[in-house]
Parts: structure tokens; sequence; C-alpha cells
């Protein structure tokens, strides 16, 4: 089992630095063919790459905070990141059938 931490943002390494958990693998972009079963992802990563992680049967942990309109799109540091309430929550997600958007 490996815990990997995938982010191109240095203010998100930073914070997951002061954090209990160990990271065996920091990456700037999901290589999908790396993750193993029971391997533990950390990220802020598309609805379609959690979907894949947990397909394979490792564990998808979301990255969540809550960045006002005028700061997105900013590098943010670990106290940004705590001022907007970063935490890490477990996401299972499952891809079900492809729709046709005329059917929604």
């Amino acid at each position: 089992m490996s815990n990997w931490f995938i982010s191109r943002h240095q203010g998100a390494i930073d914070w997951v630095k002061t954090q209990t958990v160990v990271i065996d693998h920091f990456e700037s972009h999901l290589s999908i063919d790396k993750i193993n079963p029971g391997d533990n992802v950390i990220g802020n990563l598309p609805i379609h790459l959690a979907a894949q992680i947990v397909n394979l049967g490792a564990h998808y942990f979301h990255l969540t905070l809550v960045v006002p309109a005028d700061h997105r799109g900013k590098e943010l540091g670990i106290e940004e990141m705590k001022k907007f309430g970063v935490k890490l929550n477990k996401v299972t997600v499952k891809v079900s059938e492809e729709v046709d958007p005329s059917f929604i």
C-alpha cells in the first residue's frame, strides 16, 4: 500500500506535509497505471479520475476547501487554505451508464 498526493499546487503540498499522514509519492498529475488496490490517493481530482481510483480498489481522499471567487486561480499558502476550511474527505464514486444529454 502506498500513499499518493496528487497536486501541482505548492500550498497544498506544504499543507499535507504538516499533517500526520506519510506521503510515499508526490505527483503533479495522476498516472492511473501506477495506482494499486489498497493505495490511498489524496488530491483535488475530477470526478472521473476519483471513480477510476475507487474502481481499482484504491481509496480516494478529496482535498476540500471553499475558495472565494476573488481567490480562485491564485496560489494559496497554508494559512489561506486553513482560512478557507481545508480538510480531507474520503470519497466513494461510482460511474454508471453513459446518458444522452437530451435525456436529462
